[in-house]
């Protein structure tokens, strides 16, 4: 960045005028800020910034002083892009543009993620894509406004290109290697034709060949290589015209070769092109194949819905609904956005969104997701998430952006083939000169091939698909079953963890306690103490609060007034009720407060054994009552647990409840580990721990006090039915609340990264293997040298064996049903 360049971008967190004062002073730290003036009213910083400086540098500048730049994220369509060297060329410019926090460029799927500072950065992006060589087109999004899909079109243009230099080289190919392969053929053309008109005619051919479908080659390979850029269609720009040159100069002006070099390759460089062609046809096929969970995902969104308005019930665009609309859905149609059932009841299809094959029933008060399918029953809902904002939706942009991410496998990729290009264009000319200097006779022939050979055998494309197209399908497929992968990344960390750790309740267990027992103490009755603990547990949300309710509720029993109501989180409660001091909460709570449980402890130690947690209360300092909760284990959970075991894996449950029913529960699903009465903060301290004890950690929850927890291990993941707090902070969500989307989605990772090192091997171990090959090194022994129509018939084979092998990720059964 030589001159001068202003930028401006949002800023949050400021309330007041020395908010803008440490804001300014952060930025203006940072290397290559030469000016920063900050707007408190509107929010906004506005750099003048200089050579050296890094929008990296300023993110983090604002973050340490504790005011988040605002960073805009989006998605843009790259044409021209063939190969891995067009990957890192495009990051390049894009990472220059003023602004531009990070790039990230997806092959696969032909798109470039950007980070960048500035509120619009879409002209400058474009205007450096198009300076580059490869133009850009603003993504919208998918969801709302789903795009025309460009493969197919682009597949549909390439057929018809091959077929059109297929039906053209066909007889270039015919008359000169039907030649040398039927002798008598050979002579036939000799006497009819003749050398002179048959090498005219496979001319002729050959030229039209490169001038029309040859020509995508031309127009993106020449710019490449005048930028010092070179890339996959320089090679065969290059290939293609050496061979077709030498040709030309041995028909048109033979006299300029050595005796005995007057041959022609014609049919070499009209059947390059056909070949390569017919490769790009299959790959844009198979790219198109990889994208197919985005289109199922975006196809369950239905185009028109029933909405009430005034009274009146009509049909309106899916895009006119706005919150609070009442929406009516008759049997066997698809919800149309995510909403509350006001009236009616009816069983619907989640299994799109989910992954669970079972019908859920929908009640008044209940919530439903657009895109799921209505059973038999008629419902009227509510709009409460409607566009950009519905669950579908979200999923949608959560498996776009696992499918854009570069998982830390790639980088090493990346490394290699920014040199490959270059490389092999020096590996081809050496080839050439060697061949010339100590080839036999003809020995300009020979060297002519084999240099063709090297450049057109060399495959930098299966490099750059190896691993995009890989996670493309994973976690399409993963998002089939119920499992998004929000971050990229998470796809190979969680191939690599060796312990699972669980919270139990709402993870291992329903999530809907129940009270089970009820002894009391001190001479009070069953319904004075259970009056007296409900009306307290009445202004808690936890769920075991919400149990005593029920309990109470069945009894008939009516609650008291309560005051001075506090709440210690992970110990108990305490209140003022009809002028009495009630306590109710755990054992250690019930200690602290100075409240002897002496008449309770063979109990306890009893229920704990059997999985019941016991929780006790107090009123004015003695023990009133104790009472046995027990949250039902998830039938799914025993099954889900062995797989793991299976898998190799460790399993530990972290839980706020007592330690006597936390061992119960774990000796009943032979879990490994337990870690017990831990409070919100202990969960990330106990998983700290078995973190410094070298084991890679996922972590399973699903509550709000789950969410540290999830943010700091190795992978996050979050049960879809808990909250959106906890989602936010994880790495994969699981849309249904069945720990069998553990392993699913353990088993997605497994086979994404066994497959994407499938790839890598495939596709490095072909270029270290036949490039010598292409160059001759099997000539002295066996007399062998690839033709260049051989190469470039491998060279197309490499990049559609990669594609096609991503492509069997597409078929990875759910692990429940393995």
């Amino acid at each position: 960045m030589g001159d001068v360049v202003a930028i401006n971008f949002g800023i949050g967190g400021m309330n007041c005028a020395s908010c803008v004062g440490r804001v300014e002073t952060a930025l203006g730290r940072v290397e290559g800020v030469q000016d920063a003036r900050v707007n408190l009213a509107s929010e906004t910083a506005s750099l003048q910034v200089a050579s050296g400086f890094d929008p990296k540098d300023a993110v983090a500048a604002l973050a340490t002083a504790g005011y988040p730049a605002t960073v805009q994220t989006r998605r843009y369509a790259i044409e021209n892009m063939s190969c891995a060297s067009c990957v890192g060329r495009v990051e390049r410019a894009l990472a220059a543009v003023p602004g531009v926090v990070d790039v990230s460029v997806n092959l696969a799927r032909e798109e470039a993620v950007v980070q960048s500072l500035t509120a619009e950065p879409d002209a400058a992006i474009v205007q450096a894509a198009q300076a580059a060589g490869y133009p850009a087109t603003p993504v919208t999004d998918t969801a709302s406004s789903p795009a025309p899909d460009r493969k197919v079109e682009e597949a549909a243009h390439l057929k018809r290109m091959t077929l059109l230099a297929a039906a053209l080289t066909l007889p270039v190919f015919v008359l000169e290697m039907g030649g040398h392969m039927i002798p008598a053929f050979h002579h036939w053309v000799m006497s009819t034709l003749g050398q002179q008109l048959s090498w005219s005619i496979q001319f002729v051919l050959t030229t039209i060949v490169l001038a029309w479908p040859g020509r995508r080659f031309f127009v993106t390979g020449v710019p490449a290589l005048l930028k010092r850029t070179p890339d996959m269609n320089s090679l065969v720009f290059l290939g293609a015209t050496a061979a077709w040159g030498f040709s030309t100069v041995a028909l048109f002006l033979p006299q300029l070769l050595p005796a005995g070099a007057q041959a022609v390759y014609f049919e070499a460089a009209a059947m390059i092109v056909t070949l390569i062609l017919l490769g790009r046809t299959l790959e844009a096929r198979a790219k198109g194949q990889t994208g197919q969970a985005i289109r199922k995902l975006v196809g369950l969104r239905p185009k028109t819905a029933r909405v009430e308005r005034d009274g009146n019930v009509s049909e309106v665009a899916i895009d006119a609904i706005t919150v609070g609309d009442l929406i009516h859905a008759r049997p066997g149609e698809k919800i149309a956005v995510d909403g509350t059932v006001t009236r009616g009841s009816s069983y619907v299809d989640e299994s799109m969104i989910t992954g669970e094959p079972v019908p859920v029933e929908k009640l008044p008060d209940t919530r439903v997701v657009g895109g799921t399918v209505n059973g038999t029953g008629a419902l009227v809902y509510r709009a409460t998430h409607v566009g950009a904002d519905t669950t579908l939706s979200q999923i949608v942009r959560m498996v776009e952006d696992a499918q854009g991410a570069k998982l830390p496998v790639q980088d090493m990729v990346n490394r290699i083939t920014m040199w490959f290009v270059p490389v092999v264009m020096a590996i081809a000319a050496a080839t050439f000169l060697v061949w010339l200097a100590f080839g036999p006779q003809p020995s300009l022939g020979h060297a002519l091939v084999a240099s063709v050979a090297v450049l057109i055998i060399a495959c930098p494309c299966a490099m750059g698909l190896a691993t995009p197209t890989s996670i493309m399908v994973g976690t399409g497929r993963g998002a089939e079953m119920g499992v998004l992968f929000r971050k990229g990344d998470a796809l190979q960390v969680l191939a690599e963890v060796d312990t699972i750790a669980l919270d139990k309740t709402g993870t291992l267990t329903a999530g809907r306690p129940e009270v089970t027992d009820l002894d009391v103490f001190n001479g009070w009755s069953q319904a004075d103490a259970l009056r007296l603990v409900a009306s307290v547990e009445a202004q808690s949300e936890h769920p075991i609060a919400s149990a005593i309710l029920r309990h109470a509720e069945k009894q008939g029993l009516s609650l008291a007034a309560v005051t001075s109501f506090a709440s210690q989180t992970g110990h108990g409660v305490h209140a003022e009720v009809e002028g009495r001091r009630v306590l109710v909460g755990a054992d250690r709570f019930m200690q602290a407060e100075g409240v002897s449980l002496a008449a309770a402890e063979g109990r306890s130690a009893a229920w704990g054994a059997e999985g019941k947690t016991p929780l006790f209360a107090a009123v004015d300092g003695a023990l009133v009552a104790m009472i046995g909760v027990a949250d039902p284990i998830k039938e799914t959970t025993p099954q889900a647990l062995e797989a793991l075991h299976e898998a190799g894996l460790k399993i530990a449950m972290i839980t706020g409840d007592n330690k006597a029913t936390a061992q119960a529960i774990a000796d009943r699903l032979g879990i490994d580990t337990v870690v017990a009465e831990v409070l919100p903060d202990g969960k990330v301290a106990a998983l700290e721990d078995l973190q410094q004890a070298g084991h890679k950690v996922a972590f399973v929850g699903d509550g709000i006090n789950d969410a540290p927890a999830l943010a700091g291990v190795d992978v996050g993941i979050a049960i879809g039915t808990g909250t959106d707090v906890a989602i936010e902070a994880a790495d994969v969500v699981l849309m249904s609340g069945d720990l069998q989307g553990v392993v699913n989605a353990l088993h997605i990772s497994q086979h994404t990264m066994r497959n994407i090192r499938q790839n890598l091997f495939w596709a490095f171990g072909y270029n270290a293997l036949l490039i010598p090959v292409a160059a001759g090194v099997l000539y002295p022994l066996f007399g062998v040298l690839l033709s260049p129509v051989l190469a470039a018939a491998a060279m197309a084979l490499s990049s559609v064996f990669v594609l096609f092998n991503a492509l069997r990720l597409r078929w990875i059964a759910a692990a429940a049903t393995a």
